[in-house]
């Protein structure tokens, strides 16, 4: 199987991906588009993924689109190591968890929201970092609510090997970091993002580490 990932590093969304493929121990062809000059945009591109959006993992059987829908079919054509439990309460509980970051916080954050608001609207610099921040902490503080109290949670946000949670939750931690959100209030998700960066799957996978990191 070859597997190609189009995306970029700073992306929190490409970034989960990454770290899913490492964990996986799949090798995979490195294609960046940089958002701040629109690439992802280019026609090529677009024959790929009409939303214009990554990333992109292209696989044996075409183009599959949206970081969540990627690491669910990695972990249901490479089930080792598992990503979501076995139990159904347990993948149910690990996608709530892994849906507070992916689709709450993500989209009103992501870089087509903050450009619009810049262009349509005149906010500038500080009032983006505002709104993100206001977002960002809502969302983490629910996290850590639950993470900190739940039974389930160990080591990792789901018991004692790292899934789909953990995933979003690592990538959102350092996307946070751009912006000023701490984890000074958040010692949960500060242990659970320790633990993942002590994986080389996930240290690999880190925004820094990518060819294109500027």
């Amino acid at each position: 199987m070859t597997l190609v990932l189009h995306n970029y590093f700073r992306s929190s969304t490409s970034t989960r991906v990454r770290a899913a493929l490492n964990l996986k121990g799949l090798d995979f062809d490195y294609v960046a588009h940089a958002l701040l000059k629109d690439e992802q945009r280019g026609a090529e591109h677009l024959a790929l993924n009409p939303q214009g959006l990554v990333p992109t993992l292209i696989t044996d059987d075409g183009p599959l689109p949206q970081s969540l829908a990627i690491i669910e079919w990695l972990d249901e054509t490479h089930p080792q190591p598992p990503l979501l439990p076995a139990d159904a309460w347990g993948r149910a509980r690990v996608r709530s968890l892994a849906h507070i970051i992916a689709l709450d916080v993500h989209p009103v954050n992501n870089l087509r929201i903050l450009k619009h608001l810049e262009t349509e609207y005149g906010v500038d610099a500080d009032g983006k970092a505002a709104w993100f921040r206001k977002w960002a902490k809502a969302g983490m503080e629910s996290l850590e609510a639950r993470l900190s109290s739940e039974a389930q949670t160990g080591t990792f946000c789901h018991g004692e090997i790292p899934g789909l949670a953990d995933l979003c939750l690592f990538a959102q931690v350092l996307n946070n970091g751009r912006f000023g959100v701490g984890l000074d209030d958040y010692p949960t998700i500060a242990r659970i993002h320790d633990a993942c960066m002590a994986l080389p799957a996930f240290e690999r996978a880190a925004p820094a580490n990518q060819p294109d990191a500027v």
